[in-house]
């Protein structure tokens, strides 16, 4: 097969268009080209009254080797790659039988002229989001048969307790758009790419078991495909009887309150089990961190045990709201409205006079802003849109970048997490601003430009629940990002034109971009710096930003923790 790429052709090419340019690209006549399949459609919105569909395609052809010679030159002509995914190791044959978790840690038993230790701690899971889900599908599909705890409550209760928040203003702490099966991403607009270093494939198998899960199929190709809420929670429901059937088990509102560590004579530091709020121990030697970014007390409990953990960047802002209708027809013009284009999204960034950047995050197209806090008496924002993005409006967050130098006013005692307590004084303020009834603060982009409080909606509407409370947002975060904030938006105006209207809204205020918080791990076999055994894994530790980056790294953490497992009982498999 032969992969070829940045093949262009108009939005509305009639089908056979597809075969000719293959067969244009390679100079080859019909005979030669077998069959193709589409790897990957994007599409180029540069020139508005001419945007074009970008393809990589998988080619099967005639004369493959001699091909290849003649295109040796030609970056757009290469072989396609593997990207099948194969499991590292498989289980030795104690974890395929129902050991009780408590029985006693090795026994010899003779297998194929081989000693194995029987151990019958299975791994733990920590967290069932996207990371925790992957760490926990692809244990479960090499034999290991995972435990996850899940600290909030399964998918359909959990949207019941979200919504709870959002029409009557009564927040469950510990079942919310944070905590529960599917982790934040299941509020969220589900989009499944990322700019990450993908050299397995991993996101492959991702995608590809979403599919299975119920996902369109579209997601396997599309350049920035999406899922949606809706979608999301079935999908869930779905890979979570697959992680149950194949042996893995998943108990909710198990909340992980202590690790049990254990240092060797040599002064090696070993991870021995987890004890949950109810008192329960469950011992293990393998436990992956698949904590989300909000899971504050979590890591209180991490810093309290000494695991290595340091203050990282993330990024402060608001939720700003236009019209969907005006953003399609600033990116698409003429083409706005076209199935093939869907709603329009944008990303967009500024470098400010104060030294600061301000950027678009997790840009929400046709979708709406979201109640996102998981403790009393705060205020968080977050976009969420359905499969269709048709809602009215488009959000993205505005985010100004900090570094661990900004927490210092926060918390003086130089903690790694310092950040945390910089996020809960600003979600305190937005609660104040907001009324105290977690309503949103919110201002109009114009009089926020002008510094002048907010009296009136105008035509745009915001779609914040439990609703909205204008006010000025001027001291809804530290000086430095209110000042950037303020320049960056015209500048944003000049690319998107309408960007910077007068009745734009401003919902404050988004603190969670990412986790304040990274767990230090070694890039080899993906343990804790300073305690073995305990795998930093996803969003929460620092190693993804996203539902597919997480899920990524959830296979890389549970194929260590099946390597190192394997290692244990001298039983691996090669690649």
């Amino acid at each position: 097969m032969l992969r070829l790429t940045d093949i262009k052709l108009p939005l509305d090419h009639a089908e056979e268009a597809l075969a000719a340019a293959i067969r244009a690209r390679l100079h080859v006549g019909a005979q030669a080209v077998r069959s193709y399949t589409v790897f990957r459609r994007g599409h180029d919105a540069r020139k508005r009254g001419a945007i074009q569909l970008i393809y990589t395609l998988d080619v099967d052809v005639a004369d493959e080797a001699k091909l290849l010679q003649r295109f040796a030159d030609d970056p757009h002509v290469r072989p396609t790659p593997d990207t099948s995914y194969r499991f590292v190791a498989h289980a030795p044959a104690v974890f395929s039988s129902d050991i009780p978790v408590a029985e006693s840690e090795s026994q010899e038993s003779p297998i194929h002229g081989r000693t194995l230790q029987k151990r019958a701690h299975r791994p733990v899971v920590v967290g069932l989001g996207p990371c925790g889900l992957f760490a926990g599908l692809i244990l479960a599909q090499m034999g290991f048969r995972p435990i996850i705890l899940e600290r909030g409550k399964a998918v359909r209760e959990r949207t019941k307790d979200t919504w709870d928040l959002w029409r009557k203003r009564n927040l469950h702490p510990e079942s919310n758009v944070q905590f529960g099966e599917g982790g934040a991403g299941t509020f969220s607009d589900g989009k499944l790419y990322s700019q990450i270093s993908d050299p397995n494939h991993y996101g492959r198998k991702v995608l590809t078991e979403f599919v299975k899960a119920g996902a369109p199929e579209e997601i396997i190709y599309v350049s920035k495909p999406h899922i949606g809420t809706f979608r999301l929670v079935t999908m869930v429901e779905n890979m979570r009887n697959t992680i149950e059937s194949l042996g893995g088990e998943i108990r909710f509102q198990q909340r992980v309150d202590d690790i049990a560590i254990e240092t060797d004579a040599s002064g090696t530091r070993h991870v021995r089990g987890v004890i949950l709020a109810n008192g329960e121990q469950i011992r293990t030697d393998h436990v992956v961190l698949a904590l989300g970014h909000s899971a504050r007390d979590t890591f209180e409990v991490l810093h309290k045990r000494g695991v290595y953990l340091e203050a990282k960047p993330f990024s402060i802002g608001f939720r700003v709201e236009h019209p969907q209708s005006m953003i399609d027809q600033a990116r698409f013009g003429p083409q706005a409205g076209h199935p093939l284009l869907g709603a329009a999204d944008y990303k967009l960034v500024h470098h400010c006079g104060n030294g600061r950047s301000v950027y678009s995050f997790c840009m929400c197209p046709g979708g709406t802003v979201v109640a996102a806090t998981s403790e009393t008496g705060r205020v968080v924002t977050n976009g969420m849109s359905q499969y269709s993005r048709n809602e009215r409006n488009a959000n993205a967050a505005i985010v100004v970048g900090i570094d661990p130098s900004d927490f210092v006013p926060y918390d003086g005692s130089g903690s790694p997490l310092a950040g945390i307590a910089l996020q809960r004084h600003w979600e305190s303020v937005a609660f104040e601003l907001g009324g105290g009834t977690y309503e949103a603060p919110g201002q109009l982009v114009g009089d926020f430009i002008a510094g002048q409080r907010s009296q009136v909606f105008g035509e745009v509407q915001p779609s914040y629940k439990p609703g909205v409370h204008l006010t000025d947002l001027a001291h809804a975060l530290p000086d430095y990002a209110i000042e950037a904030i303020r320049e960056a938006m015209p500048a944003f105006d000049r690319k998107i034109k309408g960007f910077a209207r007068p009745d734009a809204i401003f919902t404050g205020v988004e603190t969670r971009t990412s986790s304040p918080v990274r767990v230090r791990r070694n890039d080899g076999d993906c343990q804790s710096l300073n305690t073995r055994g305990l795998f930093p894994a996803g969003e929460g530790a620092g190693y993804a930003g996203g539902i597919l980056s997480a899920g990524v790294d959830g296979i890389r953490v549970a194929e260590a923790v099946a390597l190192s497992i394997a290692a244990m009982n001298k039983i691996a498999h090669a690649h």
